[in-house]
């Protein structure tokens, strides 16, 4: 067991089949996240990153009640009276949302109860969102006299759009789990008793294709994301070599003799 198994910790992670967990695990406090909190995700995320039998992560919480309630409010109050906290608190978030959304592995949040704040944060940062009907969404720092971070305010734009991200941070307000997937904040949405295995099922039929593909499918799209319109070298050369991989040469043969891929490729 490595210390980011123990599921005493507010952070911890889990491994069944080709699917991991990262588990969001304060429920005391609605999985408010502390500094710690923040410092100790990005090392549990590499724990599932570079496990050879991971191929999905989800980011989940041990309660259903709140998948995190956001920022820990009372520590807060203690960081705003400290330059130096007020920094090692950024560069704690910033870090754990940028190591998030760069993992090799896709990454899906999995949503009920509040999701507020930083928890908002946390899921933007994931590849794709499922929420249980009765989840609730915001990002309140206009509620609280804060400014809500350009890497955060980048990724909700790139979501939802200029204006529907301006919406939620000009007024701080909460939005239900069907306005969220109407805006395109969450990507489905399911009865709460059905979200875990919907989660899992979708999770599963990511990790029964290649992963070559998915790897660096998911490669391309943040470089995308990150600025870039048209092929460099990097990313045409990613295109022809993949056709000289061993799972391209399996999955041509499968389809030719009308049967199911048997995918090898791991990293």
């Amino acid at each position: 067991m490595n210390d980011y198994s123990d599921k005493t910790k507010s952070i911890y992670v889990e491994v069944e089949g080709s699917i991991g967990s990262l588990v969001l695990n304060r429920a005391r406090k609605r999985n408010a996240m502390s500094e710690a909190m923040w410092s100790s995700l990005p090392k549990a995320m590499e724990v599932l990153d570079h496990d050879t039998r991971v191929r999905v992560i989800i980011v989940r919480s041990s309660s259903p009640e709140a998948f995190s309630a956001g920022a820990d409010i009372a520590e807060l109050e203690v960081i705003a009276k400290d330059p130096a906290r007020q920094e090692s608190n950024r560069i704690a978030i910033r870090e754990a949302q940028r190591v998030l959304a760069r993992t090799k592995k896709p990454t899906i949040a999995q949503i009920s109860g509040s999701c507020m704040g930083g928890g908002c944060g946390l899921a933007i940062h994931c590849d794709m969102r499922f929420a249980a009907h009765g989840a609730r969404f915001g990002i309140t720092p206009a509620k609280l006299g804060l400014i809500y971070p350009l890497n955060d305010t980048k990724q909700l734009m790139d979501l939802i759009g200029p204006a529907k991200a301006k919406s939620m941070l000009f007024t701080g307000r909460v939005l239900d789990a069907e306005e969220a997937l109407s805006i395109g904040l969450i990507d489905e949405l399911y009865d709460a008793g059905e979200l875990e295995q919907k989660t899992l099922s979708f999770a599963q039929q990511i990790a029964s294709v290649s992963q070559y593909s998915v790897r660096n499918i998911k490669t391309i799209i943040r470089r995308i994301l990150d600025g870039q319109v048209d092929d460099d070298d990097a990313t045409a050369e990613m295109f022809r070599a993949a056709h000289e991989g061993v799972d391209a040469a399996e999955g041509v043969r499968a389809f030719l003799e009308k049967r199911p891929p048997g995918f090898t490729w791991n990293d």
